[in-house]
């Protein structure tokens, strides 16, 4: 559909995760899979509906408020507390569920990012029981069920549905905004105090108005939020080198020595001012980090492995928790056989053909009889060359990429 006809359609309601199917799923593959997603998360509202222009089925996946509370207490996400509690972010529990700001508030506690993270969380780690299969597909005991249907393609797609209310205000404070700050939530500094007789004293009455909201990290989440935070920061620092090199180019002469001068003049500036940016930047990410909860984060090291992974189950010695292995020495051996000589042929292929594209037209040049559009004819079949060998070798990249992960 037109992007036009896109901004007429009414999202759907009650729905954070959608899951497409393929127009060739079968009934048996629904069933199977509506199934043991029900059984194994009875946590999750599960709505099937099928697309009768493209024969798509798909699952609408939602949840309630308080399956939504127990899963938050399951993963460790990060709340804001209420200042009469002490303040800051502190993993969610709910035996202390008062002490978080906003928890009697239904539309306002959760963000749809973390709604949908929650969500997620419980599909990808819906575990295969021993011996299950589904039509050729073999599960591992304890393997991951909906990202291995996925992978193989059983799984079209799992997505996150975005929130038009929240987009038309984030187009309106952020995309639309000029010389605005970004809704970044900008930390503005320690609590205010008054000298008096009595020594400090709190100001219950605030001298500076609030900080903006923080609508991109609750929206897109952290990752993105930071990613912005750092664009912003980086796109004000430009200004400094800007103006220096501008007042530096304005007063130099034309002689060589001069234009000597002020290169090492704003090298050494261009060295200084990279120096204070980095050092700025680690102390204005780590406030970030703070402030969204993510300074403390687990490493990505005891994340799931990627569904392609193969292997046996043993315990690891660093998490002791069940994992799948693969000998280092069989990776080691499959990219030193395997990957290495393939990589070498495709580039000795690339190059004999690009060698005899070269001699096929060196050699219709010499022949001046030819018709003028016969010249260009190298330089199509070169073209064409590249499209083809771009394709194939994506399709080899992934199959080491794959092989190499086992």
């Amino acid at each position: 559909m037109s992007h036009k006809a896109w901004m007429k359609t009414v999202p759907t309601e009650n729905c954070d995760v959608l899951m497409t199917f393929p127009d060739t799923t079968d009934d048996h593959t629904l069933l199977w899979l509506l199934n043991h997603i029900r059984l194994g998360i009875p946590e999750l509202i599960v709505q099937v509906r099928h697309h009768k222009h493209t024969r798509v089925y798909a699952f609408f996946v939602t949840a309630t408020y308080e399956s939504l509370l127990r899963g938050a207490d399951e993963i460790g996400l990060r709340k804001p507390v209420k200042a009469e509690f002490g303040g800051g972010m502190r993993s969610f529990s709910c035996e202390e569920d008062y002490i978080y700001e906003n928890i009697e508030n239904e539309l306002y506690f959760f963000t749809s990012q973390e709604r949908q993270n929650i969500i997620r969380y419980w599909l990808e780690n819906l575990r295969a029981k021993q011996g299950e299969a589904l039509h050729n597909i073999h599960f591992l005991e304890g393997q991951p069920i909906i990202p291995e249907l996925a992978a193989r393609g059983v799984i079209q797609q799992v997505f996150p549905l975005h929130e038009q209310r929240i987009l038309k205000r984030l187009m309106k404070s952020w995309v639309q905004a000029v010389c605005e700050a970004q809704p970044l939530g900008e930390t503005s500094g320690g609590g205010l105090t008054k000298e008096g007789s009595g020594g400090p004293r709190p100001v219950h009455t605030p001298l500076v108005p609030p900080p903006p909201p923080d609508d991109i990290c609750d929206y897109f989440g952290v990752k993105i939020a930071m990613y912005f935070a750092w664009l912003g920061f980086y796109t004000s620092a430009m200004v400094y080198p800007a103006v220096f090199g501008s007042i530096l180019y304005t007063f130099t002469e034309s002689d060589q020595t001069s234009q000597d001068i002020s290169c090492v003049v704003f090298a050494i500036f261009n060295v200084i001012w990279a120096t204070l940016f980095l050092e700025e930047w680690k102390r204005r990410g780590a406030e970030f980090a703070y402030k969204w909860g993510t300074l403390d984060t687990p490493a990505e090291s005891i994340e799931e492995p990627r569904p392609q992974f193969r292997g046996v189950k043993r315990i690891s010695p660093v998490t002791s928790a069940e994992e799948f292995y693969y000998p280092p020495w069989k990776r080691l051996l499959f990219q030193c056989l395997v990957s290495l000589p393939v990589c070498l042929a495709c580039l000795t292929l690339v190059f004999l053909l690009m060698l005899g594209c070269f001699q096929l037209q060196e050699l219709v040049l010499s022949i001046q009889e030819l018709p003028r559009i016969i010249r260009f004819l190298p330089k199509i079949i070169l073209a064409v060359i590249v499209t083809a060998c771009d394709e194939l070798y994506k399709k080899v990249a992934y199959w080491l990429n794959d092989m190499g992960e086992w």
